[in-house]
């Protein structure tokens, strides 16, 4: 086998759950192998780097072997190195800041405007 699809590829090694994931990941433009953008049918091999955006977090992979069957936890270390700092492991269980939104009594919900607004103050924390 001398490559494999990056959204198998990327199924394969446990980067996420589905591989429709790792196909939406791909198209939203979220994977890069070798610092080029991944279409999903882009073709990994041996000795690549990969770089996922996960929310916050870019996590980076080098591929140390091919596979595009799906396997074991204990077994993904043997095909791929993970070169993520820690410090980007951190950003994605990193707890938001506590903002105290205050709403006039009686003003009900939020409208399907306000609502928008309130998730992009949230998404800049």
């Amino acid at each position: 086998m001398d490559c494999v699809r990056i959204d198998k590829f990327l199924w394969s090694v446990r980067v996420y759950k589905t591989r429709s994931e790792a196909t939406d990941a791909c198209s939203g433009n979220k994977v890069r192998i070798n610092g080029t953008t991944a279409k999903p049918s882009k073709a990994v091999k041996i000795g690549d780097l990969i770089e996922v955006r996960k929310a916050s977090a870019l996590f980076s992979y080098k591929v140390l072997q091919l596979s595009d069957n799906r396997m074991g936890a204990k077994l993904v270390p043997e095909f791929v190195l993970d070169l993520t700092p820690d410090s980007e492991k951190s950003k994605l269980h990193a707890p938001r800041e506590t903002i105290i939104l205050q709403r006039d009594r009686g003003s009900g919900r939020p409208t399907k405007k306000e609502r928008r607004e309130l998730d992009e103050l949230l998404e800049q924390l």
